[in-house]
């Protein structure tokens, strides 16, 4: 085992990252060549103390390269006791040839990247029909130029200052299959945080929300809305327009309409797997909040000329 990356930063193997964080923090500013010259001696110490913080910052490799050096040391310390004890004459003397790094040194595990989570709002017209819907996430890539190792060739790679990755906003084009359900998930394979050691990228997962409308409800494939209409449209009848998905229509309203009457516009509901529903219209009778002296001086003459009680049955035994 060639090097001690644990002596290189003045540190012991028990140490925490924040610990080893700081020594290669200290040593880098230290031997860096533009504080402490462009020597070939201050560019090998320079190079050695960023080798052995990419190891020892590294979970995985430091597993891996303490193995190697307890294994190292076990070696060395049987071979050199071997060879201090002289030969026995039915035995053949022999010793260890010392452990050798580079055979022992593994490629780094490939880890697959973090999966990442979305939220997207649907009318309940768009989560029956099918629509399209741009995302715009947050996403975390490796540096193309140094692979999210954060040097290169020794130094701090420029590309992304020595942080290995790069996090921006991109968009993605997502298509919502007609009639999905709400908190329906739907997977972009691939489009997550980025792999390490050459693993394979996480997934993105984007969870559907399907928004209830104030103005109407849905029951099936029916859509249910409240239109409001006054007394006098009630009593004489009138056309009124009423909004559907299919455009706003001209509604006939027949005379002497009362509260609470539902109206079914055919078709003009959602459509899915080939079927469609209907819009069903409830009628609520409705006083107009501010009224004119004339039209008061009206309900008045109204009230005198009335010959029918609308309550007579509530009296009845």
């Amino acid at each position: 085992m060639t090097k001690d990356y644990y002596k290189i930063l003045g540190i012991t193997e028990f140490e925490s990252q924040d610990a080893i964080k700081n020594a290669y923090r200290k040593l880098a500013r230290k031997w860096h060549p533009d504080i402490a010259g462009n020597s070939e001696d201050v560019i090998i110490r320079f190079k050695e103390i960023n080798e052995a913080y990419e190891i020892l910052s590294n979970k995985i490799k430091k597993e891996e390269y303490d193995r190697a050096r307890r294994f190292y040391s076990y070696a060395t310390s049987n071979e050199n006791k071997f060879k201090s004890e002289p030969p026995k004459e039915e035995k053949k003397s022999f010793a260890f040839s010392g452990f050798n790094w580079k055979k022992a040194e593994q490629k780094p595990i490939p880890k697959r990247g973090e999966d990442i989570y979305s939220d997207i709002e649907l009318s309940v017209f768009e989560a029956a029909a099918g629509t399209t819907k741009t995302v715009n996430m947050l996403q975390t890539q490796l540096c193309p130029k140094c692979g999210g190792r954060k040097f290169i060739n020794g130094s701090i790679c420029k590309a992304c200052n020595g942080k290995g990755e790069f996090t921006n906003y991109k968009k993605f084009t997502v298509k919502i299959p007609a009639g999905i359900k709400d908190k329906s998930k739907i997977r972009l394979a691939g489009e997550g945080s980025a792999g390490i050691n050459g693993g394979v990228n996480g997934d993105m997962y984007i969870t559907v929300h399907i928004q209830e409308p104030k103005t109407y409800k849905t029951d099936g494939l029916n859509i249910l809305k409240t239109i409001p209409i006054t007394p006098y449209e009630a009593v004489l009848g009138a056309e009124i327009k009423i909004c559907t998905i299919k455009g706003c229509i001209s509604v006939k309203i027949n005379p002497n309409t009362q509260n609470g009457q539902k109206i079914r516009l055919a078709g003009c509901g959602i459509v899915q797997n080939n079927k469609v529903g209907d819009m069903i219209v409830t009628v609520e009778i409705k006083i107009p909040k501010q009224l004119s002296d004339e039209e008061i001086s009206l309900y008045k003459k109204l009230a005198e000329i009335s010959t029918e009680n609308i309550r007579d049955h509530l009296y009845e035994n």
